[in-house]
C-alpha cells in the first residue's frame, strides 16, 4: 500500500511539481491549495503525513500545524519554509512539527525526509493497532501480560481457564520470562484474588538454616534467637495463594514437610505440636526440568507430582518476536513517566536491533534496555545500547564481584556440559564436585542438561 502524503501550498507551480515528484517516488501524493480539505482528511488512523508551506494567504503553516496536531498529536507534519522563515520553523518544531525543509530544496532531500516521516507514522500506527488488540482480551489480563503473539494469546487463555480452579500449578520458564507475574494473574483473576493474599517466596534466596522457619513459622524459644512468635508464609497465605519460585532450590528435608502440609492441609510451627489448618493454593515455578532432578535424586518425585497438577509454559522472548516492539514501547513509556522524561520515538533501525537480538535475559532484559534508552544522553540508539551490554548476563550498571563470579561459574558449567554432551556423571568427574552441588548450581543458573544432549 502506497503511503498518502498531503501537500498544502497556495502556489500552483509548486503544488504540481512536488506532487509529481512524490508520485514518481512511490507516494500517494495529493496537493491542496488551501488547508481545509487536507485537514478534513486527518484522523488518528490516517496512515500518512502532512507537508505544508509556512507562508500562505488564508492560513499560515503554524496554524495548520496546530489544527493537525489537534486531530492527532503524533502526526508527522513537515513545514516548507522560505529563506527568512527558518526561525519560525524552529519554533514550529518546538510545538510538535516533525521537520522543516528550506526553499529552494533538493527534491531528493524532500523525498528522504518524507520517507523517514512515513516510516515513523507506520510504526506508530502498528503499535496503536497492537495495543488495541491487546486491550480486547478478556478480563483485563492483556493489560498485565502484554503480547499479541499466538504463544501469549494461548498463555492468557490457559491462565484464565486455570484461575477459576483451585488446582496447584507448576510454571516453567527461563530466567526473566515473568513467572511471578503469571502466578499473580492466576491468583488475581480467580476467586482467591478477592479474599486472600498473594504470598511470594523465592526458595533460592532463603538460607537452608532459615527455610523451615520462613515457610512454617516458629514459636518463641524454638531455637536460639527466636524471641517471639513468627507467622510462616504458608499460614500467611491461608485463604489466598502461595507462590514458590525456584522450587528446585528447596532442601530435600523441607520438601518432605511441604508435601505433608499440602496433603493434610495443616502445618505446625517450629517449637509447637499444635496443628494449624491452612487453606491455600500452591503455585510453583522452575527454570529446570524437575522430573530430571527427581530421577537424579535431587528433587522428591512425590512432591513433583503433587505440584504438577497443571502446567504452564512461558515462552522465551526470542520465541515471540512480534511482541518485542510492543513490550519495549510499554516499558519505555512507563520508565519515561517515572523519571519525568519524554518518551523517545522509535527509529526503523531501532526496531531492527530489537528483533535481531536474542534476549538471553528475556523480558527482564528488555525492560532494563527500555529504561536505559529513556535515560541515555543524546540520541544513543538501541543497537548501541545493546552493544554496551556486558558479557555474562548483567544488563546495566557495573556488576558486583559476586555477580561476576556467578557469571564465570555459569560459563564453566556450561562449557563442561557441552564438552560432556549433557552427561551429568562426566561433568561431576570433570569439575570434581558432588551431584547435589552440581544440581544446585545448575538450578541456580537455569541450566538444563537436555540442551547439551546429542541430537538425532
Amino acid at each position: 500500500m502506497t503511503t498518502p502524503v498531503l501537500f498544502i501550498d497556495d502556489e500552483l507551480a509548486m503544488r504540481v511539481s512536488v506532487a509529481q515528484w512524490l508520485q514518481l517516488a512511490g507516494f500517494a501524493a495529493e496537493a491542496f491549495e488551501t488547508p481545509d480539505r487536507a485537514l478534513d482528511r486527518l484522523s488518528p488512523d490516517f496512515p500518512g503525513i502532512l507537508v505544508t508551506d509556512v507562508k500562505m494567504a488564508r492560513m499560515d503553516g503554524m496554524a495548520v500545524l496546530a489544527r493537525a496536531l489537534e486531530r492527532d498529536a503524533d502526526l508527522p507534519v513537515i513545514l516548507v519554509t522560505g529563506h527568512g522563515d527558518v526561525g519560525l520553523a524552529v519554533e514550529a518544531m518546538r510545538r510538535g512539527a516533525y521537520d522543516f525543509i528550506e526553499k529552494p530544496f533538493d527534491p531528493d532531500h524532500l523525498v528522504a525526509v518524507i520517507r523517514r516521516a512515513c516510516e515513523k507514522r507506520r510504526l506508530l500506527l502498528d503499535n496503536r493497532g497492537l495495543r488495541r488488540r491487546v486491550g480486547d482480551s478478556p478480563a483485563g489480563i492483556a493489560a498485565t501480560l502484554i503480547g499479541v503473539s499466538r504463544a501469549m494469546e494461548d498463555l492468557r487463555r490457559e491462565i484464565l481457564d486455570l484461575a477459576a480452579t483451585n488446582a496447584s500449578v507448576l510454571i516453567h520458564g527461563e530466567t526473566g520470562t515473568g513467572k511471578e507475574l503469571v502466578a499473580r494473574c492466576l491468583h488475581e483473576f480467580g476467586p482467591r484474588g478477592a479474599k486472600g493474599a498473594f504470598v511470594a517466596v523465592n526458595c533460592g534466596a532463603i538460607p537452608d538454616s532459615m527455610a523451615e522457619s520462613e515457610l512454617f513459622g516458629h514459636e518463641p524459644g524454638a531455637f536460639t534467637g527466636a524471641a517471639q512468635r513468627r507467622t510462616g508464609k504458608l499460614e500467611h497465605a491461608s485463604g489466598g495463594s502461595l507462590f514458590l519460585d525456584e522450587i528446585e532450590s528447596m532442601p530435600l528435608s523441607l520438601q518432605v514437610k511441604l508435601l505433608r502440609a499440602l496433603q493434610e492441609r495443616t502445618i505446625e510451627r517450629l517449637g509447637s505440636n499444635k496443628p494449624l489448618p491452612v487453606d491455600l493454593r500452591l503455585i510453583a515455578a522452575t527454570k529446570v526440568d524437575l522430573l530430571d532432578l527427581s530421577e537424579e535424586g535431587a528433587f522428591r518425585a512425590d512432591l513433583y507430582y503433587r505440584l504438577n497438577v497443571a502446567e504452564l509454559h512461558i515462552p522465551p522472548l526470542r520465541a515471540r518476536a512480534e511482541d518485542i516492539p510492543l513490550l519495549f514501547d510499554a516499558f519505555a513509556s512507563d520508565s519515561a513517566a517515572r523519571h519525568s522524561r519524554e518518551a523517545r520515538p522509535f527509529d526503523p533501525e531501532d526496531v531492527d536491533a530489537l528483533l535481531a537480538h536474542d534476549w538471553p535475559g528475556n523480558v527482564r532484559e528488555l525492560r532494563n534496555l527500555a529504561e536505559r534508552h529513556v535515560l541515555s544522553v543524546g540520541r544513543t540508539g538501541i543497537a548501541a545500547l545493546l552493544r554496551r551490554r556486558p558479557v555474562g548476563g548483567d544488563f546495566g550498571a557495573p556488576r558486583a564481584l559476586s555477580d561476576q563470579m556467578d557469571a564465570f561459574e555459569k560459563r564453566v558449567i556450561e562449557q563442561a556440559l557441552d564438552r560432556c554432551r549433557g552427561d551429568i556423571k562426566a561433568v561431576m568427574d570433570l569439575l570434581d564436585i558432588p551431584r547435589r552441588t552440581l544440581n544446585e548450581k545448575m538450578a541456580r543458573h537455569g541450566l538444563d542438561r537436555t540442551r547439551f544432549l546429542p541430537r538425532g
